[in-house]
């Protein structure tokens, strides 16, 4: 008798534990995966940054972008800059900071955008009021750059919009849920834009 109370103790357990986790619960939303993909922004030749190191501001410093890609940092010297993110450029100064300061806290920190003003922007194109090319600001996202360009037209199949983004070699794309984005405020999809990005949002099928 105690054989099946343990066994059916251990099939309630089982059962209680598969309700909890649900079907596919190990697989993150694609969705959720493309929002980060795209929240990182690549450093570009003379733009302006500043690095800062926490207790120690004779080496916080606002550097440019040298056309060879690479910053001067103050006691370690040259850092390679250009295609990386902030946090990477933040992690390879504390690194070499090591040798000379305990555990250094270190921020990158993108205060000006200087790259090439035509690479600098964000195209919006398809069924839109107004077609633009708006020069890129920080913290622009799609609803901004769809908003700028007059937003939608009647004609327009919303949630079918398309960010498209060059990565190197490629170009990748993410969907964009803009119809969600505008009728229901839902902002999943409301990504952060990078310069040089193109949105394109097609007309429906008749």
């Amino acid at each position: 008798m105690k054989s099946l109370y343990r066994f059916l103790a251990l099939c309630l357990l089982l059962m209680l534990t598969g309700c909890a986790t649900g079907p596919g619960s190990s697989e993150p939303p694609k969705l959720n995966a493309d929002a980060q993909a795209v929240s990182q922004y690549h450093i570009g030749v003379d733009d302006q940054l500043q690095i800062s190191v926490w207790h120690n501001p004779d080496l916080s410093v606002s550097v440019p972008v040298r056309p060879d890609g690479r910053i001067t940092v103050p006691l370690i010297g040259d850092v390679e800059a250009g295609g990386k993110t902030p946090e990477q450029v933040a992690a390879e100064v504390k690194d070499k900071l090591q040798a000379y300061v305990r555990d250094p806290q270190v921020a990158v920190i993108l205060i000006e955008l200087r790259s090439h003003e035509y690479l600098s922007r964000v195209r919006v194109t398809g069924a839109v009021r107004t077609p633009v090319s708006l020069p890129y600001r920080q913290g622009m996202t799609v609803l901004d750059a769809v908003l700028a360009a007059g937003g939608t037209t009647e004609f327009a199949a919303a949630d079918r919009t398309e960010l498209y983004r060059k990565d190197g070699t490629t170009t990748q794309s993410y969907a964009v849920r803009l119809d969600k984005i505008l009728q229901q405020g839902q902002l999943t999809t409301n990504y952060p834009v990078q310069p040089g990005d193109v949105i394109t949002v097609p007309q429906r099928s008749f």
